[in-house]
């Protein structure tokens, strides 16, 4: 068993433990099954509490730069605490209630002690599908997005675009040729890949174990890309959404939210640090509650998604606004 598997597991223990996954909140037989059938999936805190410049997240198709890019700093800051977080296309997810047009689901592979099942929130039941031929093809090699962002196309050429998808999706394979991969979608039948913007694996267990370079050029690919709180995607990240994902591409599940990240993996002396692991910060002088994370790249220095009103960055660790609360470190790889 891979050593991310053992990290996984003793973190549902830890949840179980604790009573964070108590019988009420396991699956029931009213629970449904159902894939992400957009690009990315915005899951919201409560149903019906978006505003009208989030209308390009709510529709199917969505349309994730037009909505990013054409909020204000002030409408960005709104999200927080609003947003819970996102899911990529072909996403399994658990639907646990309905109400109106909105349904509250759990997003698989997500780890979080609020559920046992994966990370909750609501969204718009148009942006999920049955997917039962998609179904079918889940035990099939996938290709996994390992660019930023990646184009799903109609045709094996790529003459005519389809869709805009993200690092990390991941899509059953149906076929393959020299330049293209041929795709199943969760409710749109197959479309091609370009095979420079994916790798192909059989399970996610093949994904090859990274060296802590390995996660630090990943995370390179998307300097500049402004945050986005709740975010998971090659549109935009939170921070803590960044590790996960990152991590994530790699083959290697790690809880959602930094205050969980935090309590996991090996403890790393600050004398011991080495590029990807991850460095936490807290309130009260870093005694407080966990609040931000950022991946170790070297010579001090850390690359994070920090807040709304920047980007994806470089930065020292140690730097007036980080020092002060730096809580210390933790390492999801085996060295």
């Amino acid at each position: 068993m891979k050593k991310w598997k053992w990290y996984l597991t003793a973190f549902l223990c830890f949840c179980m433990v604790f009573g964070f996954l108590s019988p009420a909140n396991a699956k029931t037989d009213n629970d449904e099954a159902a894939y992400v059938d957009v690009s990315v999936a915005t899951l919201w805190t409560e149903p019906n509490i978006a505003r009208d410049i989030d209308s390009p997240s709510l529709s199917n198709p969505v349309d994730m730069w037009k909505w990013t890019k054409s909020m204000t700093y002030e409408e960005k800051l709104w999200l927080v605490g609003n947003l819970e977080t996102q899911a990529l296309y072909g996403m399994k997810v658990t639907i646990l209630e309905k109400r109106g047009d909105w349904a509250k689901v759990v997003v698989h592979g997500q780890p979080t002690p609020r559920h046992p099942l994966g990370y909750p929130g609501w969204m718009p039941i148009r942006q999920l599908t049955k997917g039962k031929v998609f179904a079918q093809f889940q035990a099939k090699p996938f290709a996994q997005v390992t660019s930023p962002t990646a184009w799903l196309y109609k045709d094996p050429k790529g003459n005519h675009k389809f869709m805009e998808i993200s690092f990390n999706t991941r899509l059953p394979v149906v076929h393959s040729t020299k330049n293209a991969v041929k795709v199943m979608t969760p409710s749109d039948g197959a479309k091609w890949l370009k095979k420079e913007d994916v790798q192909i694996f059989r399970t996610e267990a093949d994904i090859p174990s990274p060296t802590g370079e390995d996660l630090v050029n990943t995370a390179k690919q998307f300097l500049g890309l402004p945050y986005l709180w709740a975010g998971t995607s090659g549109f935009g990240f939170d921070c803590s959404g960044f590790t996960h994902t990152i991590y994530k591409a790699h083959g290697i599940t790690i809880p959602r939210d930094s205050s969980v990240q935090a309590q996991f993996g090996i403890p790393v002396p600050e004398s011991e640090l080495q590029p990807g692991d991850l460095l936490f910060f807290a309130y009260n002088n870093g005694k407080g509650r966990i609040h931000h994370v950022g991946m170790y790249i070297g010579n001090g220095k850390m690359i994070h998604s920090p807040n709304s009103s920047t980007t994806v960055r470089i930065d020292d660790y140690r730097a007036p606004g980080y020092g002060e609360e730096f809580a210390g470190a933790r390492r999801y790889i085996q060295k």
